[in-house]
């Protein structure tokens, strides 16, 4: 089977390296350079602390390519299991947690059931008066999001995998409504501009509807502007603490090198849904202030002597229910798209899934019926309630 991949970031990196590893012929099509969309600016987060049970499922099927990273591909990633420490402030979150312990046991996660005055044992500066419960998983952390992809990238060379950085997808070709191959344009593109192709993979990312739209297929998947801070608190933070996880408010921080912190959040009612060929990618000065105001509010590192030293902003692509669209969509074009900021840890099982959709014809690594297109239709959406 030949199957061009539209899209070069972590999730099509591991989409062609899975189907690479089963004997197919890929061909990688990147607009632009490798993780140049969503990776590159990624936090690096991998976690099993979800709300439904297939990002549970897809989590726990990611854990062992992370885990032994270096072994498989010979790139250490700077994985660091120190866990993921979410933090619930009102009684009704408090309960959420709950349930969601009692489900991520029901799938295999370790995670625990904390009190508030158990908190400070795990996070040292987390005032508990603050907290009403929280739950915490020692094999939760947080890894390189480019040493990774350079690990995936090197991988799928290595199983024969033609990379086309440079190389747009223009259009998508159907032939009695299967995609039979796509047009290109760019550095990588034949003379024709044409690749021809059994199958065609969207992993696009932020530009994924447009993909979706050449093969006639209307997803609900829109870029959404994200930020970062990495700044040095009051207090420094220790290396062994967890990425702490305020779910009230989505503000969240972890521990970087010698002290320092990255902290985040989104805090607007409306979503800031730019063009993802052109945004920016600098912080905001007032979302600054207001983060590492609010990370203050739960945590005493962050003070008045809290010193910025960088930030970023890149693009979530986000589906309505912050659940992603894996399926074969029609004959012969699978799609990979709307991970909602957890497409980098979900990158590996989504890899298998895909190779399993179009030489299996089905998914056995992770159960991904919930996850087709036509949920949106009938409403019945999913709603994970863990994001950041």
């Amino acid at each position: 089977m030949r199957v061009v991949v539209g899209g070069g970031g972590i999730v099509g990196l591991a989409s062609a390296y899975a189907l690479a590893d089963r004997g197919a012929e890929v061909v990688l099509c990147e607009r632009d350079s490798l993780g140049n969309g969503s990776t590159a600016r990624a936090l690096g987060g991998i976690r099993c602390q979800f709300s439904t049970a297939v990002n549970v499922d897809l989590s726990l099927a990611s854990r062992p390519v992370w885990e032994s990273f270096e072994d498989r591909f010979g790139v250490d990633i700077a994985f660091r299991q120190t866990g993921y420490l979410m933090l619930a402030r009102t009684e009704e979150t408090a309960a959420g947690l709950e349930r969601q312990v009692d489900l991520q046991h029901e799938r295999g996660a370790e995670t625990e059931l904390l009190a508030p005055e158990q908190v400070p044992d795990y996070c040292a500066g987390v005032d508990p008066d603050t907290v009403t419960a929280a739950t915490y998983n020692p094999r939760d952390g947080f890894a390189d999001p480019y040493l990774a992809l350079q690990g995936f990238a090197d991988a799928a060379r290595e199983q024969g995998v033609d990379i086309r950085t440079g190389t747009a997808v223009t259009g998508v070709r159907l032939e009695d409504g299967r995609a039979v191959g796509v047009d290109v344009a760019g550095d990588g593109a034949p003379s024709d501009g044409h690749l021809a192709a059994d199958a065609v993979v969207n992993a696009a990312g932020p530009w994924a509807a447009e993909l979706a739209a050449m093969a006639g297929i209307d997803v609900p998947v829109e870029p959404q502007r994200r930020q970062a801070l990495v700044v040095d608190p009051e207090r420094p933070v220790p290396e062994t603490d967890p990425l702490t996880i305020d779910l009230e408010t989505s503000s969240h921080f972890r521990p970087e090198r010698d002290g320092a912190a990255v902290v985040g959040g989104y805090f607007d009612d409306e979503p800031e849904t730019p063009d993802p060929d052109s945004f920016s990618e600098s912080f905001d000065v007032a979302w600054a202030a207001e983060t590492v105001e609010r990370a203050g509010v739960y945590c005493d590192y962050f003070g008045d002597g809290t010193r910025l030293k960088r930030g970023w902003a890149g693009l979530y692509a986000v589906t309505p229910d912050h659940h992603p669209i894996v399926e074969e969509s029609i004959p012969g074009f699978v799609q990979a798209v709307g991970f909602s900021g957890h497409g980098f840890q979900h990158a590996p099982a989504t890899g298998q899934v895909v190779a399993e959709l179009l030489l299996d014809g089905g998914a056995s690594t992770v159960d991904v019926s919930d996850l087709g297109s036509d949920r949106f239709d009938r409403g019945d959406l999913l709603h994970e309630r863990n994001v950041a």
